[in-house]
């Protein structure tokens, strides 16, 4: 076993650990009736879960790998020496959180080199996750508590498929052209829409519940988490012109057979 690979596992066991911790520290402030919403520069929501969670996972990995470097949604970048970065999102959906939806997640993300090789999707609320390393596939854990290897679906076509995405808004709001007829187009073409998405929707695609999940603008630290993860259960994870990456301000997730059908509205978008 390469010593590369041995230092990829012991990330993996801390991620997966720490996303639960941090994820069970925001339930403690999940349907609060004290919580206190503030708002950042960009006008985007922030509460003291987030920041608390952030902090912990901080506190975790500094003292388990001191020279790594750490991203935040919340408290920015701390530099490293090893070539490994984390990145972290304490709660993704904070919008959910804060009005008592509980499709909200806690992201961890490792980038080794040029690319995301650990994401864990942790689903506090509701106690769903799914984890991936690269070339140790995707996983999750059923109701029983059973480790099981999670997958994406085989539907073949958007006709038979969900389409997902977070926030109509988001079409007009957080692109530089409309984009609103990509996603009215995806609709009209899929079996069902939904919205409510954030990194939930691409737990549910890596779980083989959804065939698509689309985003016109996310941040670094909403995608690390997701590649791996979507990739490792046979999916794809891309920008909107079909290009694996984390980098590009934007996010498409898809069982890989409906991918070129997705592209084909997405390209145009």
């Amino acid at each position: 076993m390469s010593d590369e690979h041995d230092q990829l596992t012991d990330r993996y066991r801390l991620a997966v650990r720490i996303a639960k911790e941090a994820g069970e520290l925001t339930l403690r402030h999940f349907r609060s009736a004290d919580l206190q919403v503030e708002r950042k520069e960009d006008q985007s929501p922030v509460t003291a879960a987030d920041r608390e969670a952030e902090t912990w996972l901080r506190e975790r990995i500094s003292m388990a790998f001191p020279g790594d470097a750490i991203l935040g949604e919340e408290f920015g970048e701390t530099s490293g020496d090893s070539g490994f970065r984390w990145i972290l999102d304490p709660i993704d959906g904070t919008k959910s959180f804060i009005h008592g939806v509980p499709l909200y997640t806690t992201l961890i993300g490792v980038e080794h080199g040029d690319r995301c090789d650990i994401g864990v999707i942790y689903a506090p609320a509701t106690d769903e996750i799914v984890h991936a390393c690269r070339g140790q596939g995707a996983w999750t854990v059923d109701r029983s508590g059973e480790r099981r290897e999670a997958r994406v679906s085989t539907t073949k076509s958007l006709a038979q498929g969900l389409v997902l995405t977070t926030e109509e808004a988001s079409f007009w709001n957080d692109r530089p052209t409309d984009a609103l007829d990509v996603w009215l187009t995806l609709q009209r073409q899929a079996r069902l829409g939904r919205t409510w998405g954030d990194a939930y929707g691409y737990l549910l695609v890596a779980t083989g519940r959804a065939e698509a999940m689309l985003d016109p603008a996310l941040n670094v630290w909403d995608a690390a988490a997701l590649q791996p993860v979507l990739e490792e259960a046979g999916g794809t994870f891309t920008d909107w012109n079909g290009t694996p990456t984390i980098h590009a301000g934007e996010a498409l997730g898809t069982n890989g057979l409906v991918l070129e059908e997705v592209l084909a509205v997405t390209r145009g978008g």
